[in-house]
């Protein structure tokens, strides 16, 4: 039995795939999510007590706040709250902060990677902290990811995960406009993969949502409100460097017409429908 008490909270597509995924490696996991679960905690406060380190799955910047203050005083010296939701570098400071303001460790430790990863227990992580944090929360880390990638000081790993999934929902968006473009003209958007084999613009996430793309298939493994959410946070860190992102303001556009739509818990490749529906 690994020493390691590992507490989840958040058990969406990625905090319950984590959870089962630990247990089989023989870490005892205790859980707690906001909508209770069959073999959840009553708290965040209960899983802080019967945990070492404590991971965050749950939305959003005020879900975070929310969860490490119902920590209360169970959150001591002696914890880690590994930090995997996707909240911006702002947020994560503060986070952090908050942490740190009661004597535990901080590890800025997003992820890439949905449904399809989880479930084989392939995320890849990225990094920013201190050594000594980061290595006494390793061990649990390995077992559900394929890679773990050191980026630097804690909010730095933030910035990265967010600025990676705005080139995913860039590259999303284009390539929905281009098989309409295709569609319009009469042509099997389809042709549009085999063209993608031999070109530099092929990408993972093209292989991955291209043929979603191509059959309506918005089964949701990254949501459309989720990832605007993280675009979001892109556009308001270019809103603090005095930069203008003309790209990312087009495609965070089209998906709050999605939003606007209702496809709020669908995939976000769901920006096809705006040619299909």
């Amino acid at each position: 039995m690994n020493k390691i008490r590992v507490g989840i909270l958040g058990l969406g597509i990625i905090g319950s795939r984590i959870a089962g995924h630990l247990r089989q490696a023989g870490f005892p996991v205790a859980v707690w999510n906001r909508t209770p679960k069959p073999d959840s905690l009553p708290s965040p406060a209960a899983v802080a007590e019967a945990s070492d380190v404590i991971q965050l799955f749950v939305a959003d910047p005020q879900a975070v706040f929310q969860v490490l203050d119902a920590m209360g005083d169970a959150l001591t010296e002696r914890h880690i709250v590994v930090c995997s939701s996707t909240i911006g570098r702002s947020a994560t400071l503060e986070a952090a902060r908050r942490v740190t303001a009661r004597g535990a460790r901080f590890l800025d430790c997003p992820f890439t990677g949905t449904k399809g990863a989880a479930d084989k227990a392939q995320l890849v992580y990225y990094i920013g902290g201190d050594d000594a944090t980061f290595l006494a929360a390793r061990p649990m880390l390995e077992p559900v990811s394929k890679a773990i990638v050191r980026i630097g000081a804690i909010g730095e790993a933030a910035l990265i995960k967010v600025l990676t999934n705005v080139i995913s929902a860039a590259t999303i968006e284009v390539l929905a406009e281009t098989l309409a473009v295709l569609r319009a003209e009469g042509i099997d958007p389809a042709i549009m993969g085999v063209a993608l084999e031999h070109h530099g613009a092929r990408s993972g996430m093209t292989d991955l949502k291209l043929p979603k793309l191509l059959n309506g298939d918005y089964d949701t493994h990254f949501s459309l409100k989720h990832m605007l959410k993280d675009v979001q946070f892109g556009l308001d860190e270019g809103a603090e460097l005095h930069l203008d992102l003309p790209i990312t303001q087009a495609t965070a556009e089209a998906m709050r017409e999605g939003m606007s739509k209702g496809w709020a818990d669908l995939d976000f490749a769901c920006v096809m429908k705006r040619y299909t529906s």
